[in-house]
């Protein structure tokens, strides 16, 4: 078989992976500049020209995206099967990134009835370095941070008014941080009903969907929530939807992988029963209720 070395190999799929040359380098515990000498090795031996190199960005060449989700599978492949021989675990889990309120308030509901074994869940904030961290999947809301990731969209959720029964008046306002645009808000909600705003100076303020969804629900006030995110405590009566409209939001929540993940074990189970339960269902959908 004509194959090329296994370093080269290596360099070229962190360096994919990663998006970088230098992170690549970390790693695998070596310079930068090895990292770009076995790439270039490998161009050699395949005569195709793998990345197109943009100062210290690196994008794949349509023959680097050809490469690069086979040869992922393949070490992929090596790893499970010496993991096997050396007496390791049989199945290695499967590392799902989760983003804080949509793990508490949606994916853990979401996992009842799926066969959970082999996932290991972590909770935190974007962007998330898969090169880095070991995450196989992340799930987050919009793309802004992932570019060349396999994007896989679950849902666009609509904002809707909540408050507990008998909870306090005083509106709960949510600041999603630097990263992202804060949703329709009460300055929105209020407009389309032709309203006042409320003044955000006399509300609580917040730092996620998933503290508002909590102050609601300890009568604090009303909160604007994720259609999704408050249907548990919709139809368990600890909340209530307040009239108004349900407006749309900006993006979708997604999953996102490196296309080399394509084939890690269950990870394509695990999207097919997340999909599914993302079906819009005018039924069961809060967002949609009077």
């Amino acid at each position: 078989m004509d194959l090329p070395p296994l370093t080269a190999i290596r360099a070229f799929e962190a360096a994919a992976r990663a998006g970088s040359f230098v992170l690549a380098g970390a790693e695998l515990g070596v310079s930068a500049a090895a990292i770009s000498l076995q790439v270039k090795a490998l161009e050699a031996h395949l005569g195709k020209r793998l990345f197109l190199r943009q100062g210290n960005r690196l994008t794949l060449t349509e023959a680097g995206r050809a490469l690069y989700p086979r040869l992922g599978a393949a070490l992929a492949d090596m790893a499970l099967a010496t993991a096997e021989l050396r007496g390791g675990p049989q199945r290695l889990p499967l590392i799902v990134s989760v983003l804080p309120s949509l793990a508490e308030c949606w994916l853990i509901p979401a996992l009842a009835g799926f066969a959970a074994e082999g996932l290991a869940l972590r909770v935190e904030d974007d962007p998330v370095d898969f090169a880095r961290s070991g995450a196989h999947l992340r799930l987050t809301y919009g793309i802004h941070a992932y570019p060349d990731h396999q994007l896989v969209p679950l849902f666009r959720d609509r904002i809707i008014a909540v408050a507990a029964p008998g909870g306090a008046a005083l509106h709960i306002h949510t600041d999603w941080g630097a990263s992202y645009p804060t949703e329709p808000n009460w300055a929105a909600w209020t407009a389309a009903q032709g309203l006042e705003a409320p003044d955000p100076a006399r509300g609580l303020v917040v730092g996620s969907s998933g503290m508002a969804l909590a102050a609601a629900r300890a009568g604090l006030g009303q909160a604007l929530v994720p259609g999704r995110f408050a249907a548990a405590d919709l139809a368990a009566g600890r909340l209530l939807r307040l009239g108004g409209p349900a407006l749309p939001m900006r993006a979708d929540y997604m999953a996102i992988h490196p296309v080399a993940q394509a084939r890690r074990r269950g990870l394509a189970a695990l999207l097919a029963h997340l999909r599914q339960l993302s079906v819009p269902d005018a039924a069961s959908d809060p967002a949609d209720a009077p």
